[in-house]
């Protein structure tokens, strides 16, 4: 086989696998279930929801939150837990002067279930300790974590939780929307539900109990308080970067079932404001999802094969061609397909033109996968001030 057949095939393998992709990511668009404002006008009575806060330095981004908390309609009986995780700039006495004296909220000062030295990561033994308070004090029905660059719309909590009994699930994520305003953000946050959306049927992927199958985002997670306690809380992720899919794949190896659904209509997050925190953000875990540097390897090899060589391959003559445009294409239309799923609060003429982009997407994610597993290996990983223990 010459040089050229080989390209062409590989080309067309590519934009075969991309066309495949955009299809599920257009089945996901129409069917994977949503939560949305008006599903709050169906929360069961007696709902007890106790909402959980990890914060380590979050001064400036922190009192939004707070705020849709104070302005949330919910129906549900409502405890808001923050727990100021050893921060250096004011977090608790911010929270404080926002919240005032209203009963419902508990700022707290610091991990009080854990010794101070005790091992494992950062966020999550404040998720750890979140946990164990809530439910030993606040006797909940619902617990819900939120990280502190969230935003909330007022229905959002009942609207979360009575999707969670709808689907009869131990624990349920509402995926938010990622706002992305810097062309870096534009280029890279996407990728987060793109990259379930293109893999996973959702509702298939939902009824099932595999672990690998679970989706979770840990800026917006709701559980089941009693299935919560069953599987011992946030335990499971006291060593991992990575502790939403920790938890979702601990849930659901006990046989629990678990749900993500499209959640921009009620929650949006802004996770990175520049280039360095995007960086920096999605190094501290990327490392943890493929099993080491050969994974890297081929996930990375796997999504240039298939949403960066189709476009490359523009540039050839006759058939080759016509594989390439057809390949990139594809991963326009998925991109965009899975981008106003998730509920992006882009007009649809920017998320047209940024996915667009989607080539340099995959590569950028790729450099970052790449960078976050050289960290791992070189023990140089910091989030927050905090150095991750990743060679343990």
């Amino acid at each position: 086989m010459t040089a050229r057949r080989r390209a062409r095939n590989a080309v067309r393998a590519g934009s075969l696998a991309s066309i495949a992709t955009a299809g599920i990511a257009l089945i996901n668009a129409a069917t994977a279930p949503r939560v949305l404002p008006s599903s709050a006008a169906t929360v069961r009575a007696g709902e007890r929801i106790t909402v959980c806060i990890p914060a380590r330095d979050e001064a400036e981004r922190l009192p939004d939150l707070l705020r849709d908390l104070l302005a949330q309609r919910s129906r549900s009986a409502m405890t808001v837990l923050v727990l100021d995780d050893d921060s250096s700039d004011g977090t608790a006495d911010v929270a404080r002067a926002v919240v005032g004296d209203d009963p419902r909220f508990r700022i707290l000062a610091g991990r009080t279930t854990e010794p101070p030295d005790a091992p494992g990561m950062g966020k999550s033994l404040a998720c750890l300790d979140l946990g164990r308070r809530a439910l030993a004090t606040t006797d909940p029905t619902v617990v819900v974590f939120l990280d502190a660059d969230v935003r909330l719309h007022p229905d959002a909590l009942d609207a979360a939780t009575s999707v969670l009994r709808e689907h009869d699930v131990a624990m349920l994520c509402p995926w938010p929307a990622e706002t992305a305003v810097t062309t870096i953000e534009r280029v890279v946050q996407p990728l987060l539900s793109w990259s379930w959306s293109v893999t996973l049927i959702v509702r298939a992927a939902n009824r099932g109990r595999r672990p690998s199958m679970g989706v979770a985002n840990g800026q917006f997670l709701v559980l089941d308080a009693e299935s919560y306690r069953v599987v011992g809380g946030h335990e499971c992720t006291r060593f991992a970067v990575a502790d939403d899919l920790t938890l979702v794949r601990h849930v659901r190896s006990r046989g629990l079932p678990t749900a993500v659904a499209y959640g921009g209509r009620v929650a949006t997050c802004r996770m990175y404001t520049d280039a360095a925190q995007v960086r920096a953000g999605h190094a501290k875990w990327l490392w943890s999802q493929f099993g080491g540097a050969a994974g890297t390897l081929a996930v990375s090899a796997i999504a240039t094969a298939v949403w960066v060589l189709p476009p490359i391959a523009m540039a050839a003559r006759g058939s080759t061609r016509r594989w390439g445009v057809a390949g990139y294409l594809a991963g326009w239309v998925s991109r965009i397909a899975a981008r106003r799923a998730e509920g992006s609060d882009d007009s649809l003429a920017r998320d047209v033109v940024t996915s667009a982009l989607h080539p340099l997407s995959i590569a950028a994610g790729s450099a970052l996968l790449a960078s976050s597993d050289r960290g791992r290996r070189q023990g140089t990983l910091v989030w927050k001030s905090r150095v991750l223990a990743t060679r343990r």
